[in-house]
């Protein structure tokens, strides 16, 4: 099965609006500016709408009626301020096989671009969609709103691809395919390589027989400041020999949403043309059970020197992304993402749609948190609270992967993350859950992009680096 590359988007749900004589309008409105668009419009048309007792509430959707059929649509925006999340609805609230633009206000235009192309999202790699988007007709000026979906799509495709159809091997062909689009330099490790240069994260999948491996990929001009990005993509969990239950399992192809969402931010610094250099790190396993799987109280070396003993074979995640930080330390990066659906406890402590930060600086994490309410894609600190490292204290080696009490597992899993950063390194983690439980406007049910906008924007803030002029996403 081939992953989706193209920017499938354009066209399906998004068209530049040069190509399209005709589209109908979208009038956009809060409760307390429908009073005045209401003056605007014909006196037939504000009638009907008084008529229909539309109020502008967020969600709210009401068609026109027109000589010829439609004549337009209302949007209601609600009292807060307006998000890409107000038009995620709108591909499929409106009737298919119709073409929409937005009328009025410029400034709602990336708004309306990013939500609709989120919101017209569904997974059909395996089944065909039960009917078509309505179509957006995209104006100049909204490149990076497109490449912000393309990226989305690519992110969710892989996410939701079940993992018979995605296993290290085809998630490591994304990262080659994505090196592909953009010129970037790419290679995988695998074999005695990786054993012997990644030999906590071979541990890891050699239970498996679809072989680990690390897919890297590098982009970007010399000299310019390095971003490395490091991604957990476990591509199916079973928990290793500490086997999940059947119920903890059902989701677990999205164990790779990690690496999938770190692709999607380098795509994202790719496309926008960022003048930094780009070191993506994907570990490409499958946590399986077999003869050959490592086990509880087995010590594992590490790319670091350091010695690790499992004290749980489901706490795998982090062993994987062990030896990805210490190699991305070893070049000597101004700025470490790292990027894992890592902890069940970072979603007890902050729900599915916060994914919880962790940084080792306080200037780079006030700039994700920025990054993160500028995207519209919140993200929350926790602590790297250091008396808790004595936690992962082990008898027999240097350090364990879980901690010897059942409190504060994402920040256990963090410190055991930080002692492979070198210090003095800009780093920061993010533990995802990069999923959609249910369907929401923008947000539909299953694989989800969680952070990566925001991720690609604190890299820009951090750095202090613009995209080239006319960068972004074409159709």
């Amino acid at each position: 099965m081939t992953i989706r590359t193209v920017p499938p988007p354009v066209g399906q749900c998004l068209v530049d609006a040069a190509s399209v004589p005709v589209a109908l309008p979208l009038y956009c409105a809060t409760p307390a500016t429908l009073a005045p668009l209401l003056a605007e419009l014909p006196a037939a048309i504000a009638a009907f709408v008084q008529a229909a007792g539309f109020r502008a509430k967020a969600q709210d959707v009401l068609l026109l009626p027109g000589s010829a059929g439609l004549a337009g649509a209302l949007v209601g925006l609600g009292e807060a301020p307006p998000t890409p999340h107000s038009f995620g609805a709108l591909p499929y609230a409106l009737p298919a096989g119709t073409t929409w633009r937005v009328a009025g206000d410029s400034a709602l235009q990336d708004h309306a671009v990013l939500g609709w192309g989120l919101g017209a999202y569904r997974y059909q790699q395996l089944k065909a969609a039960e009917r078509a988007p309505a179509v957006l007709a995209v104006p100049a000026g909204c490149a990076d709103a497109l490449a912000a979906v393309r990226a989305t799509w690519r992110v969710r495709d892989l996410i939701n691809t079940p993992a018979n159809l995605l296993g290290p091997a085809e998630l490591a062909a994304a990262v080659l395919a994505l090196g592909a689009e953009h010129g970037a330099t790419c290679r995988v490790i695998e074999g005695e390589e990786l054993s012997t240069g990644f030999p906590c994260l071979a541990a890891v999948g050699q239970g498996s027989p679809r072989a680990p491996r690390v897919a890297m990929l590098e982009w970007g001009p010399a000299g310019a400041p390095l971003v490395a990005l490091c991604g957990k993509g476990v591509c199916f969990d079973t928990g290793g020999l500490d086997l999940k239950p059947s119920a903890g399992m059902l989701r677990m192809k999205k164990d790779m949403g990690g690496a999938a969402v770190a692709l999607g931010v380098a795509e994202l610094l790719m496309q926008r043309r960022l003048p930094v250099r780009v070191l993506l790190l994907v570990g490409a396993v499958e946590n399986s059970v077999a003869g050959n799987s490592f086990r509880p109280m087995d010590v594992l070396q590490t790319r670091a020197g350091l010695t690790v003993e499992v004290g749980n074979t489901d706490a795998e995640g982090r062993l994987v992304l062990a030896d990805l930080l210490t190699f991305a330390s070893e070049q000597r990066p101004d700025l470490i993402l790292d990027f894992a659906t890592l902890t069940g406890a970072a979603r007890v402590a902050l729900g599915p749609d916060l994914p919880a930060l962790f940084a080792n600086d306080d200037g780079l994490a006030e700039i994700v948190l920025q990054a993160g309410a500028n995207s519209c894609e919140p993200v929350w600190r926790l602590p790297l609270h250091p008396a808790y490292n004595s936690w992962l204290d082990s008898n027999v080696a240097d350090l364990c992967n879980v901690s010897s009490k059942p409190m504060a597992g994402a920040v256990v899993a963090a410190l055991f993350l930080q002692r492979f950063v070198t210090p003095g390194l800009h780093w920061a983690h993010l533990d995802l859950y990069a999923w959609n439980d249910a369907t929401r406007p923008g947000r539909p049910e299953g694989g989800e992009a969680q952070a990566m906008r925001a991720a690609a924007l604190a890299v820009q803030g951090f750095l202090g680096v613009n995209p080239e002029p006319g960068a972004g996403a074409t159709g």
